[in-house]
This record gives C-alpha cells, structure tokens and sequence, in this order.
C-alpha cells in the first residue's frame, strides 16, 4: 500500500534495474525446478552450466554455458551478472571462486564452505564423524589400488567403494571378494568428477546392514529450521530410482534424526534445503552423506507436501521464512511416491506413452527436457499418491512403466 513502511526483504522485478538476481552453477532437472520457483517469488534466474539447453536453462531469463571448474570463467560470469545471490547446484565448482565472491559481499547457499565441505565426501565426512562426533558406518580415504586393498581389510567385507566427488553413482560399486578391489578402483577411476586431472581418491564404507535408508530434507530459512516428513527411497548402484513419502521409522527414531540433521546443518550453516542421508538401524540413526541443495529423492514433495523442497529453498535462498509445509492428500491420499524414468544409449529423448502413464490414478509426469543422452540417464519421473506408501509406489512404477523413452 502506497505509504505505507515496509521493513524486511526486498525483491525487484526481472529484467529490470532492481532485480534480484540468482545465479544457478548447474541446470540439471532439480534446477529447472529451482529456477520455476525463483520466477514465481519474481527473481531474474541466470544459469550455468557446462553443456548448452541444460534443463534449467529453458526456464532461465539467460544462460551460460561453462567449465564451472575454470576458475577464470566463473569469475567472467560472475562479473558480467553481478549476482546478488549464488546457488551452487552440482558438485564440480572452482569453490575459492565462490569463497571470493561472499567475500566480496554475494551471499552463496548455503556458503562457500559449506558447497566447499559437502563437494567431496571427505570433507563431510570427516565434519560429521570427527568433528561432529555422530556415528557413522567405519571408512578410509585412499590414494592407490595398494590402500584400497588395506581398507578393503580394515573396514571389512563386504564394503562399498566410491570417488570422494561423484553424483548419481557414478563410480561407484560393492566390493564382495578380494577379487573386487581392482575393477572397483578402475571403477571408481572413471566416475570421479576430478577423473580428468589424475588419479582420484576414493572412500571405502564399511557396509551397513541398515533396517531403513531415508533422506530428511532440512530446510535453514530466516524463520529457524523446517523438517520434511522423511523419504524412504530405493537406489541402485547409488543412483536414485524411487522415492516415497511420508517413510515409516519406528517410536523415536524421527526425533533422533532430526537431532543428527540440525547438528551436521547447523555446522554448515547458511539458508537452503539439505538433503540429509540416513541409515536406521534399530532405533540407532548413522549419518550418511547431505547435499546442501534439493534431493533427487525429493522429486516426490513436487506431489506429497503444498511446498515442495524447491519452492522451500527459493524462499530460504531469498532470505524468507519457509513456512508451515503442509502434506497433502486426505485419508485416500496418504502417502505419495515417485519413479525415475532412464533412458540408455546415445541421441535426444522423445517419449511414447505419456497418455497411458497419466491414465494411472493421480500420475502427473515431469520430462526434464534433457538435450541429450549419452549412457544412462535420468531424463523423467513420474509421481502419484495412494492410501498408503504400498499403493503410491504401484501407481507411480505403474505410471513410469507405461512410458517408453526412445533416442533419436
């Protein structure tokens, strides 16, 4: 109202001299949905990315395309934006780039140490388990084959093995027998994001024979901390493949690990979502890994909760209260699931069967508008709700199912 004081954050309009403007290092499909939110609360969205037509960049006001690990040419798009607010979204990042820009007053989400502790698994690790004190399953970080056989020892068999910075699973694998250790180290050799510049050191975890494997999204925002209903999840070789939620924990688990969640995002600090990784055991709760950004296994609040944790961290990244997040769905519509979609091999995706997968009861679809494939990727989800946990899954594998993803 005209007149009237208003204290408080201030927003601009896009495209305009007053904008807010949110400089995205990543345009994969959990930033496209980033970037949806962010224009919805009316910033001016840019994004980088290290290929051209990212997902993320086809709902951007503009875009670039990057090494984000070119120290000199993030500091050229750093200055060429002047952004008010930088929102790392992938692991690979020249860190002491992002360092100089808080510095220098740019808020980065969380911040700069945090995206620089949580960009290898060392660095969190070590934060959690040494600083932190919270248990964890037994590991040992490795330099060569020789080590990985020593920690193969250590921690006992069978272990998993994986590059300290990698997503998706990538290079990742289990090491059963003595005769693993090997491929296991090539393996791993292959998926690092650093693979490029040398050998890449590698984490060896003890297995943990877990009851229950959940991601509580933890949400820092200027009105204190927010908790999702946790998310069950299933992966395979370490990548994500279904989700639900809300996941059953026995009496007092929750509690405990909202508990672990606040420690390790309290020492991170900043406003964001984290994805905090758990293993329940019994009523005992082992920290894992967090990302401090939206979860792939979050895709599910886009149809389980009124905010999904997309539009949670635009409104924390912007300095706003997160708010009460409410779950929707009545009694027939309890619980809800999503269900990744893949597709193998080398071209464009094109999709036959969205028609037949949206004819599953309360099945919505998000392609992700990947430009192209190489390998196997992650290029759509499907998602719906149920009575229950059960009949949310069966809906959402139904859904997925139903679409076939071909690659011209």
């Amino acid at each position: 109202m005209a007149g009237h004081a208003v204290s408080g954050v201030r927003l601009g309009t896009p495209l305009s001299d007053g904008a807010t403007r949110v400089l995205l290092l990543g345009g994969g499909e959990l930033g496209k949905e980033v970037a949806i939110e962010l224009q919805r609360l009316g910033a001016e969205v840019v994004v980088a990315d290290r290929y051209p037509n990212a997902p993320a960049m086809q709902v951007a006001h503009r875009s670039h395309v990057i090494d984000m690990l070119d120290a000199d040419a993030l500091r050229a798009v750093l200055a060429a934006e002047r952004p008010h607010v930088v929102v790392p979204e992938i692991e690979a990042i020249a860190t002491h780039v992002l360092l100089e820009s808080e510095q220098a007053g740019t808020r980065v989400v969380p911040t700069a140490r945090a995206t620089r502790l949580t960009m290898d698994r060392e660095g969190i690790r070590r934060l959690a388990a040494e600083e932190l004190g919270l248990p964890t399953s037994p590991y040992r970080f490795v330099d060569s084959v020789d080590e990985l056989a020593a920690a193969v020892d250590a921690v006992g068999l069978p272990c998993v093995v994986k590059p300290v910075m990698s997503s998706s699973g990538k290079g990742q694998s289990v090491v059963r027998t003595r005769e693993d250790v090997e491929p296991a180290w090539r393996y791993a050799q292959t998926g690092g994001r650093a693979a490029a510049a040398g050998d890449v050191r590698v984490i060896v975890e003890g297995f943990v024979a877990f009851d229950t494997e959940i991601t509580l999204l933890t949400v820092r925002h200027s009105g204190g901390t927010t908790f999702c209903d946790p998310i069950g999840h299933v992966q395979v070789d370490g990548d994500y493949r279904e989700s639900w939620q809300p996941a059953a924990l026995p009496p007092g688990v929750l509690e405990t690990a909202q508990d672990v969640a606040r420690s390790v995002t309290d020492a991170l600090g900043g406003w964001g979502v984290f994805g905090v990784e758990l293993f329940v055991v019994g009523d005992q709760v082992l920290f894992s890994e967090v990302s401090p950004r939206p979860h792939d296994t979050g895709l599910v609040t886009l149809v389980s909760q009124d905010l999904s944790e997309f539009a949670l961290h635009a409104r924390a990244l912007l300095g706003l209260p997160a708010g009460e997040v409410l779950r929707l769905g009545g009694r027939d519509q309890a619980a809800a699931a999503s269900c990744a979609v893949l597709a193998e091999g080398e071209g464009v995706p094109v999709f036959d069967g969205v028609d037949a997968a949206l004819a599953v009861p309360t099945a919505q679809v998000r392609l992700f508008g990947k430009p192209s494939v190489s390998g196997r990727r992650r290029v759509a989800v499907t998602l719906a709700r149920g009575a229950d946990v059960d009949e949310a899954r069966a809906r959402a594998v139904e859904a997925a199912t139903a679409m076939r993803v071909g690659l011209d």
